[in-house]
């Protein structure tokens, strides 16, 4: 039985970008999940638009960004056959929206024009107002990206029941590991990690067959992307805190599509296919990336925690366990920038950005949870 460096559990954007980057710090690495790479959950259903954030400025947004410039340059350099700097337009929802892009101005970096709506119609947008166009900006072939992430990493499509961990080495099956990371998205049946407050979001997806000429992708509440050929793929995020997709009934919304024809003409749309899978999110809505709090153990051990106890040793953690996950609807722009920051910790010992480090969630989580004892003695 073959003892490989890590097993990475979960074949989506999350996990494949792990094993990309794990495998090029040259360790032996297997990647395993139940359904096929990116073939459930949220890399399926995926647009998987590569574009910064607009706002404000927030810590959220630097971030975002950060790793949008990480991502573009990474498949570009990498793997350009399966990205398409098609540019995507950022457009107001409405005149309020408007207002606010004239002050979110000053607070984008990425490279980035205003475009009027005179501009926009030759673009083949209609009803928009003045939008950014973001020029670098683009849209990945999703299972295609994921699928050559994995080029010469071993892949088995297998459903883990449990783990165990013996004489230093994580055992999956017949499968056995010195490291196991977990990029299981919005489920987990492994280990404690309440903490960390992961929740799936329902997303859809249709790909639509069409003759529009269509050049840059698009997005107004939901996503359009570039016509790449002969599909236009029209996508939106919805339905929090549910087990399964109760609205698509096996098809897109009928109000993405109405939405989607409300800014380009969609007369001759013929849906191909329907995707749809849950995508996973933090509490605080930042990735989460690094390792796991031994949440057992601390609680038994500290039990005054959920008191408020301010504690002097540093968090336990589970021995050669680690996670990349949260990646929320922008998957495949914290992708590659995660998998490597992972990379960094597990092999060099590099500290996580505290932005994205788990350990930032545990004693938050200990002293408002409601599912924990705050009864004194």
């Amino acid at each position: 039985m073959k003892t490989y460096d890590v097993i990475v559990v979960g074949a989506g954007i999350a996990g494949c970008s792990s094993a990309y980057f794990l495998k090029e710090k040259g360790l032996d690495v297997l990647v395993l999940d139940r359904s096929g790479v990116a073939a459930a959950g949220g890399s399926s259903a995926a647009g998987a638009f590569v574009s910064p954030k607009i706002g404000k400025g927030s810590a959220l947004q630097s971030l975002t960004n950060e790793a949008f410039e990480f991502a573009k340059d990474f498949y570009l350099e990498h793997f350009p056959k399966h990205f398409s700097q098609t540019g995507v337009v950022r457009i107001p929802k409405d005149e309020d929206d408007a207002e606010k892009f004239l002050e979110y101005e000053k607070y984008n970096q990425s490279s980035r024009e205003l475009y009027n709506e005179e501009q926009l119609k030759e673009l083949g947008i209609k009803n928009a107002y003045e939008s950014f166009l973001f020029e670098e900006a683009g849209v990945c072939d999703a299972p295609d990206m994921c699928q050559a992430l994995l080029e010469n990493i071993p892949y088995e499509q297998y459903e883990v029941g449990s783990l165990n961990y013996e004489d230093g080495l994580w055992i999956i099956g017949e499968y056995r590991a010195k490291k196991l990371i977990l990029a299981t998205g919005y489920e987990n049946k492994f280990v404690d990690m309440r903490y960390m407050g992961v929740k799936g979001t329902w997303g859809t997806r249709g790909d639509y067959e069409t003759s529009l000429k269509l050049d840059v992708s698009m997005h107004k509440q939901i996503s359009v992307s570039a016509n790449i050929d002969g599909i236009v793929k029209i996508g939106a995020t919805h339905e929090k805190g549910v087990d399964i997709c109760i609205r698509c009934n096996g098809e897109p919304l009928e109000e993405i599509f109405g939405t989607a024809g409300s800014m380009v003409d969609t007369s001759d749309f013929k849906l191909k296919e329907t995707f749809c899978g849950m995508r996973s999110g933090s509490k605080d809505y930042f990735p989460l990336v690094g390792p796991v709090v031994d949440v057992p153990y601390m609680l038994e051990t500290y039990p005054k925690l959920s008191r408020g106890l301010k504690l002097k040793e540093p968090l336990k953690k589970i021995d050669n366990i680690y996670i990349c996950n949260g990646l929320g609807g922008r998957g495949f722009v914290f992708g590659p920038l995660m998998g490597k920051i992972l990379a960094d910790y597990v092999v060099e010992g590099t500290e996580p950005d505290a932005r994205v480090h788990p350990d930032r969630l545990f004693l938050r989580w200990c002293r408002k949870s409601p599912d924990l004892d705050r009864s004194r003695d």
